[in-house]
């Protein structure tokens, strides 16, 4: 599916941006079944990317399969039903190697292999969105600012890695994967998703180093991510994942660099900004050790 917007290129794609990262901030802000609703729709397309590129490679992963998952997955996060993640990808694993025995062709194990990356790529690391959305604890009462910390980090890298990289990259960051990256770029990138962190984290009450880790954690995994995802397509022989968003490529160009920080971010703050017990226990633990 492809659209036309009968623009010049900037223009198309200032103009996709901004459309599509309203709708996604907008369901964000809504949380429940809006949120819901929306992922359902960003993966549906984005796993459809994935399994197209795969085809390109020569591997036929299981779109059925991993949309299967997907939706026991969805079920299972938006119930926050954590005690049954690993007995679903456990059945769910199994009925990719169920697939490929009764419907499956060659090559088989590659087929396996890139339906079960599917099902954690494309469906279980983007649901951590619920999760990180929902958390919630006695100093704050839910996770959208954390949310929103790291959707402007996110966007703040990508900024200034498109801007420093531009005026002031020279060496190559990833020659072989992503030849128009650069050192120099990836490092503006840091530097304004750390200053923006900073911004948001200080009004959300946030510690300053707290902040700064975010910001850190953000602008890696982001980076990492758009790095991983060019690497799939690069491998395959692909430009883009697909022509769905003007300007932007498909869903998945749009969205790498979110998937794997999305996980990141969510366990950061559950386990080292709304749950700090343990680490009383760790500094006690080395204190002990000191003395």
């Amino acid at each position: 599916m492809k659209f036309d917007l009968g623009m010049n290129k900037n223009a198309t794609r200032m103009l996709t941006g901004l459309l599509f990262g309203w709708i996604v901030l907008t369901c964000i802000i809504k949380g429940g079944l809006v949120l819901l609703a929306m992922l359902a729709v960003v993966l549906a397309f984005a796993t459809k990317e994935y399994v197209s590129i795969l085809n390109h490679k020569g591997f036929y992963p299981s779109l059925k399969v991993i949309y299967a998952t997907e939706i026991a997955l969805a079920v299972i996060v938006y119930f926050e039903r954590f005690d049954l993640v690993a007995a679903t990808l456990t059945i769910c694993s199994m009925s990719s190697f169920m697939w490929v025995l009764f419907v499956g062709r060659q090559p088989y194990i590659a087929n396996v292999a890139t339906t079960l990356f599917g099902m954690v790529y494309c469906g279980w690391f983007p649901l951590h969105l619920i999760f990180f959305r929902n958390l919630s604890n006695a100093e704050y009462s839910s996770g959208l600012g954390f949310v929103i910390l790291m959707l402007i980090s996110i966007i703040a890298t990508d900024c200034g890695c498109y801007y420093v990289g531009t005026r002031l990259g020279k060496r190559k960051l990833a020659p072989t994967v992503s030849p128009n990256k650069s050192i120099e770029g990836a490092i503006g990138g840091a530097v304004f998703s750390v200053i923006f962190a900073e911004i948001i984290g200080l009004y959300l009450g946030l510690s300053w180093y707290i902040a700064l880790i975010a910001g850190l954690l953000c602008t890696f995994f982001a980076q990492i991510g758009d790095l991983c995802e060019s690497l799939l397509k690069r491998d395959a022989g692909v430009k883009d994942s697909g022509d769905t968003l003007p300007g932007h490529g498909g869903f998945l160009d749009r969205t790498d660099s979110f998937a794997l920080t999305i996980p990141i971010m969510y366990y950061f703050f559950k386990y080292f900004v709304f749950k700090t017990e343990w680490m009383h226990h760790v500094v006690n633990f080395l204190k002990e050790l000191v003395r």
